[in-house]
């Protein structure tokens, strides 16, 4: 007591009764620090620096100048807000490592102090030391009790050589271990904070038992009677996070990163060099997102643009929520359930499913199967073939019957085979082979991120194709790819023939089943009786009672042809006109003039390069859906959408509205 500095600790002379937390919060060593932290920018925040310049030379000229420039310095603080929410939404793995690792990130007791409404810090393994790196310590949270352990990292150089830059000694784990016998026993659910690089790898700590001590926690943590949810602020790095990692839920900040290995280490050990770390941080899947998708993460709790270092109260009040909602779970479960859970957990982590299709990505690094020689048919053999369908599609056509729409399909399936693999071999010939499998990789990697394709991936693709159409007629295959490509197009016109035909036969089927109803027959007979019985020439001359009934009639068998028109998948829009198609004749040049123009218009829109990149992903996407990309269904539908709302607005231009709006209104006259 006398060594230290006069008031400073256990607690101050004159505590204030009403300090939040009361006079236990001073018994912590744990003190706001003296001075701000400097800010530091990571590497891919560079872009902002430029942006927060010219906010605060805006804001020094008008302090200047005393003038008014309020309306600059919002439009630049807007640009900033949306680039910095840009640049957030689409960080790489090694970006996010980079603000797990961030020198003003949040520690452990930053969070702690932020949410509880009391805590009071516990010291000592009962073996002789009290590691800094881990604090643990007992917090009320809305009047709930919780036992607190968190890795602590320091806030500047000073603190952190204290903490040991966040790296716990056995002697850290086995007060962990001693906290968490003490809350099992007083029946206190255990909140975990993971934040550290890994646990401390030293000579000493390795004669201290190191491993054993982790080891010793890991059993521990599942037989724990307790509630248990941890949370990784920071990164958490082997086995030093798992030793107090192992809970019934674990959460883990947007930016934070959990993994086995460093990706430094892991590429040390693969590639021979650090350099290849974000290689690495891609590959080990350890941000929140992949974690969650391998059911590791159990809930992802934001933080705000910038990171949490950005927002430390409200990432603060964030991690409180999740605590709340997650341990309302758990403490309804009874302690058996409560003991399953963690088990099913950890047991079903790294389970895999047989006969699904591998990712492209991971198929690039296994080993090629060797290209098997696919026998092709000759032109003489297609012409035979081709001669049998037509053959067979005019026997349909004359007995009424469905045509070979199977038949159909084969020799599409077939022709479009023989057409991919004439076209693998001109662009063999023609020794663009390499440039393609370079595009498709490229393509796929775009792909496996969910991303759409950049302008330069579009002109590379956009070059490969001219050159291929230029050159394709130089291939020395190229007649018998024309020829093969003519006979698909032919047979594709065939099928929708064929289907239109078909549609058509069930259509006449239908209505003629509808006619020749007894009921319908009966009164369309009598009809008729009434009709000639008046002795009227045309309709208007009937009677008002004959009239009613006829469109009476009209209306019964309109509906019935409706519902049998829908029951063939076919969508139905009645139409009614009171207009005298020789009264009309006159708008029909206006008509057309006005047809022309709009179709004009759009033909400009569609020949735009916007739109024909929109149209060449489509394209791409389609084929990809067809494959069995079911990822690609949903592009496909936002690009149409996309396509759909340029070409719209074009239509929409106040020119073109004027016209047809002039036009209605004389066609209503």
């Amino acid at each position: 007591m006398r060594k230290m500095k006069k008031h400073e600790y256990p607690w101050p002379a004159d505590p204030h009764p009403n300090v939040k937390g009361g006079v236990l919060t001073h018994l912590s060593h744990f003190k706001p620090l003296k001075e701000k932290q400097k800010p530091v920018t990571l590497d891919f925040e560079k872009p902002l620096v430029d942006l927060e310049k010219k906010i605060v030379d805006v804001r020094k000229m008008a302090n200047e100048t005393g003038l008014d420039f309020s309306d600059q310095i919002i439009s630049l603080e807007n640009k900033y807000q949306q680039a910095l929410k840009e640049l957030y939404l689409h960080l790489t793995p090694i970006q996010r490592v980079n603000i797990a690792r961030h020198p003003n990130r949040p520690t452990f007791l930053d969070h702690v102090f932020n949410i509880t409404d009391k805590f009071v810090e516990l010291h000592g393994d009962r073996a002789g030391y009290d590691d800094p790196a881990i604090v643990t310590g007992i917090g009320t949270i809305d009047g709930r009790r919780y036992m607190f352990i968190g890795q602590q990292k320091g806030r500047n150089t000073k603190e952190n050589i204290q903490r040991n830059f966040g790296m716990p000694t056995p002697h850290g784990y086995r007060k962990a271990l001693r906290m968490m016998y003490y809350a099992d026993h007083h029946r206190f659910p255990i909140v975990t904070f993971i934040d550290t690089p890994g646990a401390y790898a030293d000579l000493k700590s390795e004669e201290l038992g190191q491993g054993e001590a982790i080891a010793h926690n890991l059993r521990t943590m599942f037989g724990l009677k307790v509630p248990i949810v941890s949370i990784v602020i920071g990164e958490g790095g082997s086995g030093g996070a798992l030793a107090i990692g192992c809970a019934n839920k674990l959460l883990m900040l947007e930016n934070a990163v959990f993994y086995v290995a460093s990706p430094e280490a892991c590429a040390a050990i693969l590639w021979k060099s650090a350099k290849a770390s974000p290689k690495a941080a891609e590959k080990l899947r350890i941000t929140a997102p992949e974690l969650c998708k391998l059911q590791i993460c159990d809930g992802i709790i934001p933080e705000p643009p910038g990171g949490a270092h950005a927002g430390a109260t409200w990432t603060s009040q964030e991690i409180k929520a999740a605590i709340n909602e997650t341990m309302d779970e758990l403490t309804a479960m009874d302690t058996e359930e409560l003991l399953k859970h963690r088990m099913h957990k950890f047991r079903k982590l790294g389970g895999f499913q047989e006969g699904v299709a591998i990712d492209p990505e991971k198929k690039v690094n296994m080993k090629k199967k060797e290209e098997q020689t696919v026998p092709r048919s000759s032109k003489e053999e297609l012409e035979g073939e081709i001669e049998k369908l037509k053959q067979q599609i005019l026997k349909a056509k004359e007995s009424s019957t469905k045509p070979p729409e199977v038949a159909l399909k084969n020799m599409i399936e077939k022709l479009k085979e023989e057409a991919y693999h004439e076209y693998s071999e001109a662009i063999r010939a023609m020794g663009l082979k390499d440039r393609l499998e370079m595009l498709r990789e490229e393509v796929s990697k775009v792909n496996s991120k969910d991303r759409l394709m950049n302008p330069v991936l579009m002109d590379k693709i956009e070059k490969l194709k001219h050159e291929l159409n230029q050159s394709l007629s130089a291939a020395p295959n190229y007649t018998i790819l024309k020829y093969k490509l003519d006979m698909l197009k032919e047979v594709s016109t065939a099928k929708s023939l064929s289907k239109a035909a078909t549609m058509k036969q069930e259509v006449n089927k239908k209505l003629s089943e509808i006619m020749g109803r007894p009921e319908i027959k009966e009164k369309l007979e009598a009809l008729e009786a009434e009709v000639q019985s008046s002795g009227s020439s045309s309709f208007i001359d009937l009677d008002e009672g004959v009239k009613d009934k006829i469109l009476k009639l009209k209306s019964e068998i309109e509906l019935e042809m409706i519902s049998a028109l829908e029951s063939l998948s076919l969508e139905v829009v009645v139409v009614k006109s009171n207009a005298n198609p020789t009264s009309l004749s006159v708008f029909k040049n206006k008509v057309d003039n006005l047809n022309e123009e709009i179709n004009k218009t759009i033909e400009e829109v569609v020949n735009s390069s916007e739109l024909k990149n929109m149209m060449e992903l489509l394209k791409l996407e389609k084929a990809k859906a067809e494959a069995g990309n079911v990822e690609s269904e949903s592009k496909i539908e936002a690009l149409q959408q996309q396509i759909k709302q340029r070409i719209s607005e074009v239509i929409s231009s106040s020119e073109l509205k004027e016209k047809h709006q002039e036009l209605k209104a004389e066609i209503s006259e």
